[in-house]
């Protein structure tokens, strides 16, 4: 274990002690937002991320410590295991350095060179080995046993041949060294399989160095390869490689020279390079996964943090063609008011009616804002709004949502037991709405890999995927807070310690009870424990407590220390008071209590109840809306940011086509990476560079705006 705490301390440049404290906080079956948030003092402040990776990496080193101590388990078994490879074992540092050692042993399906071995040909193998004699085909007669299948000196030398490929091919020095040659030296060839135009054009003749070919290519290639319009290779200095292993199995002036050489050739081409072109190409594909991963997450935790709109009467309006538009009226805690269809698209057309369709709902409901899903027919079904609202008898403006999941939703058992009478078709209206109104509240209802978080989310291993977003969900959840009187079952099975199980209970006991009224009250729902309790408390708020406590972020083991620093300072002035370093450091020596935690109540205090996205920019609410063919180069325009990449970020402007901001076009200052100074739902202003009506491309620029 010590070796493990020494590991993790050096990769994330932290102190061992805290890897130690946060190891046995989490092997007590804490959860990362409840280490994260209330036991800063234990861990030294590590963040969720750091958690998450630290958690992540333990898990690893934990398994290839388990797996070098089976290895020798096996070995010793064997009677094969020796002070060099227990040496070379105890210093392997992946699970792909273990295999490699324990190749040699590992039971093999019958291979050439099992065959050639139980042919009784190992001697003749070793022989040649040996390079004290020329080894030619008189001697190989002697191998052979007509019984046994070997028919011919021939036949003979080619087993032996074959026994000593498989030696070469199992030697993990060899291979470690044909790996790293690979991963320096190797260059990335895609070639077309086609010459149609494809969305893989670009990598019909393409080539970039292994060790410095971006995630986005890596996976995109390995898409063109799935869907058959490109064949990818590894080329290496296969020379230089033939020579490293030639140096160290032929001796110089070797009788057995030219046996060797065959032996070596037949090794590196059959076995080692199919083997090892495998390996890089897999590690390339899991670093492009770690890569697109962290990509999905920060999109993701910035889709969720989005302001919420508080306070309105909103209409979802889901747009179609055929089928007619599908419209939602929510009041402002979320109930469905009213809901109806109406045909503005192609083919009805049928402008004035659903014009007075919406007029009206505008008009009886008092509606505020009207939320427009980005989907099909989304560009028509602005265009007519931004006329028809001109005409509203009170100020509306519209906001374009992503639509993404909302289908998900309605056909979802979730979505079938929050509106069971209500069609299928309109509970997306009823998402899209919600989603303005409250992101986190509503999107937490779908599959996080349902939202479009990023490109290539379907080639990345889903499991990896669904465990990293629902690791972010849990995050936002947590940071956030949730009111346990309002909260789904959803929303509440993402709150710290709840499972989906007492996350129904909380509902149903909320049903049959009435509402919460203290956080004390959790401890009576069925199967929330006093470890449940400790783990979700200080995320659950209670507005309806008499204890103003019970709607902040503290935790109830902290409450006497709180309570007396309400008794040092009223509320009113602790809201605008601002406290200095030594002033936090002496409060905290005389109430004993961590300064982080210190620090965590008083601004709890300040503002109880507050939510941390209402400090965030809101969302742009529009009233017209634009063509793609009114835009010219130069114009300066207010944009959303709808998705960030490796290579730049998509930004909404207003006219349903999201234009590219390329990574160079960012700022006037180099930019590492696009995340470094945007996220996702970013209100920012651009610049248009250029507009292709014909492919609907639209390039901008942030540089001097």
């Amino acid at each position: 274990m010590d070796k493990i705490i020494a590991k993790l301390a050096q990769e994330l440049n932290i102190d061992k002690k805290q890897v130690a404290a946060t190891i046995t906080l989490l092997d007590e079956g804490n959860t990362v937002p409840f280490i994260a948030r209330y036991r800063k003092e234990v861990t030294g402040g590590l963040s969720d991320e750091q958690l998450r990776t630290l958690s992540e990496r333990l898990a690893y080193l934990r398994n290839l410590e388990d797996r070098k101590a089976e290895v020798i388990k096996l070995l010793e078994e064997m009677e094969k295991l020796t002070p060099e490879i227990k040496k070379s074992l105890d210093a392997a540092s992946t699970l792909q350095e273990v295999e490699d050692i324990y190749r040699p042993f590992r039971p093999k399906r019958r291979t050439r060179a099992t065959i050639a071995k139980e042919q009784g040909l190992e001697p003749l193998a070793q022989k040649i080995l040996a390079q004290e004699v020329s080894i030619g085909l008189e001697d190989a007669a002697a191998f052979v046993d007509t019984e046994k299948g070997v028919n011919t000196p021939e036949d003979a030398l080619a087993g032996a041949l074959d026994i000593i490929a498989e030696i070469i091919s199992d030697d993990a020095e060899i291979r470690k060294v044909i790996r790293d040659m690979a991963y320096k030296t190797g260059i990335v060839q895609s070639t077309g399989l086609t010459e149609e135009t494809s969305t893989y054009s670009m990598y019909y003749d393409f080539k970039e160095p292994v060790s410095k070919i971006v995630s986005h290519r890596i996976l995109a290639i390995n898409r063109g390869e799935r869907e058959k319009f490109l064949q990818v290779k590894i080329q290496v200095p296969t020379e230089n490689i033939l020579a490293i292993i030639k140096d160290k199995y032929i001796n110089d002036s070797s009788p057995t020279a030219q046996l060797l050489e065959q032996a070596v050739d037949d090794a590196y081409k059959r076995l080692i390079w199919p083997s090892i072109e495998r390996e890089i190409r897999n590690m390339l594909t899991e670093r492009a996964e770690e890569q697109a991963l962290v990509t999905f997450s920060k999109n993701l935790k910035h889709l969720l943090l989005q302001p919420p709109v508080k306070d309105k009467v909103i209409m979802g309006f889901d747009p179609a063609y055929r089928t007619g538009c599908k419209l939602a009226v929510i009041d402002s805690s979320g109930k469905l008011l009213d809901f109806a269809v109406c045909y503005p698209t192609p083919p009805q057309n049928n402008f004035e009616e659903s014009k007075k369709i919406i007029l009206s709902l505008i008009e009886k409901y008092n509606v505020d804002v009207i939320s427009l899903g980005n989907g099909t027919a989304s560009r028509e079904s602005e265009k007519f709004l931004g006329e028809i609202l001109k005409e509203a008898k009170r100020p509306v403006s519209y906001v374009v949502v992503s639509e993404a999941g909302a289908s998900v939703y309605s056909a979802s058992k979730l979505g079938t037991q929050e509106f069971p009478d209500l069609d299928v078709s309109y509970r997306g209206a009823v998402s899209i709405a919600r989603r303005l109104q409250d992101p986190l509240a509503e999107l937490v209802k779908i599959d996080p890999k349902a939202l479009g978080v990023g490109q290539y989310q379907h080639d990345v291993n889903q499991k990896k995927l669904s465990e990293k977003l629902s690791g972010v969900v849990e995050d936002c959840v947590n940071s956030v807070g949730v009111d346990v009187n309002t909260a789904s079952p959803s929303l509440l099975s993402y709150v710290s310690g709840i499972t989906p199980t007492i996350a129904n209970n909380i509902v149903k006991y909320r049903e049959e009870k009435g509402l919460f009224k203290s956080r004390q009250e959790f401890l009576k729902v069925p199967k929330l424990g006093p470890k449940t309790f400790e783990q979700c408390a200080g995320f659950l708020r209670v507005p309806e407590s008499d204890n103003i406590l019970d709607n902040t972020a503290v935790h109830p083991e902290s409450y006497e220390i709180a309570e007396q620093v309400m008794k040092l300072y009223t509320l009113e002035e602790l809201k605008t008071k601002n406290f200095t370093e030594n002033e936090i450091r002496e409060m905290a020596l005389s109430l004993d209590i961590g300064i982080p935690t210190l620090k965590d109540i008083l601004t709890e205090l300040k503002k109880p109840g507050r939510d941390p996205r209402e400090e965030l920019p809101p969302p742009i609410f529009r009233t017209d809306v634009l063509e793609i063919s009114h835009l010219k180069p130069g114009m300066v325009l207010m944009g959303t940011v709808r998705n960030l990449t490796d290579f730049g970020a998509f930004i909404d402007i207003g006219v349903h086509q999201d234009g590219l901001c390329h990574i160079s076009e960012l700022s006037e200052s180099f930019v590492r990476s696009p995340f470094d100074v945007l996220s996702v739902g970013d209100t920012v202003k651009v610049k248009v560079l250029s507009v292709d009506t014909e492919r609907n491309r639209i390039s901008l620029s942030m540089k001097g705006v």
